[in-house]
């Protein structure tokens, strides 16, 4: 970025490429900070694990705002599911959707698994720029998915015309992409906070969205690709 006001590396003792690098990495891979250190030491640069958690604290929620308008439409059905999260040796909840073809439709942490979480949940699903109106809903045996759909029905939130279907194998689909997201938080051992699990995660998600393909002009599987757009959402030269 030519403005240095907006500058999101500026006064960094590092060069931004190698600040994204290792945000990128951190993101993508099953990788702990330990890890990452060690491997900038096999480049010659010596980068505490501390400073490249600072990075991802910082950045990672940042990327996943700079991708989101840059993501394809999904389509009108949607799986919608929850996983657990540990933060501070608590289990939390980490609400998810994707389309039938694995795209990820949104996701939420929440503290709570409740017909109050589940509307959350759905009212920020309904916002998002790259979802289209859902057509059916497709969730488990969980009563809060009915409650929260009743009430968005209600309020006129969702489409009169949508269905509500609680057919737990048409999920299958998400509990598969679930594993992905849990592969990614394990080598952490959990989290120390609410935001910084919050944080966190924005980055994961935002990467497994790029890695599979759901960026305008990035197919899956193109990591090379995944890794310029990276960069150019930034606005930093490779």
């Amino acid at each position: 970025m030519s403005n240095q006001c907006h500058n999101p590396f500026k006064w960094r003792r590092f060069q931004a490429d190698i600040i994204l690098l290792c945000v990128r990495w951190y993101l993508r891979y099953s990788l702990s900070y330990r890890d990452l250190e060690e491997m900038m030491l096999e480049r010659a640069l010596h980068v505490d694990h501390t400073t490249i958690y600072r990075w991802v604290q910082q950045y990672a929620p940042e990327l996943e705002r700079r991708c989101r308008p840059h993501l394809k439409t999904t389509t009108d059905s949607w799986r919608v599911d929850e996983t657990y999260v540990k933060v501070k040796k608590q289990w939390v909840y980490l609400y998810r959707a994707v389309d039938p073809l694995g795209n990820t439709l949104d996701f939420l942490l929440s503290p709570t698994r409740d017909g109050e979480a589940a509307s959350r949940f759905l009212l920020k699903t309904l916002v998002a720029s790259h979802t289209a109106e859902p057509r059916v809903l497709n969730v488990d045996k969980n009563a809060a998915y009915p409650k929260a759909f009743n009430e968005l029905k209600a309020g006129g939130r969702l489409p009169e015309s949508c269905e509500l279907r609680q057919v737990k194998y048409l999920n299958n689909i998400i509990e598969q992409d679930h594993r992905f997201i849990k592969r990614l938080t394990k080598p952490g051992m959990g989290f120390f906070s609410f935001e910084t699990a919050w944080r966190t995660l924005q980055g994961f998600e935002a990467m497994n969205m790029i890695r599979k393909g759901q960026a305008q002009g990035v197919k899956k599987g193109d990591v090379r690709g995944q890794m310029a757009l990276v960069v150019r959402l930034f606005g930093v030269v490779a």
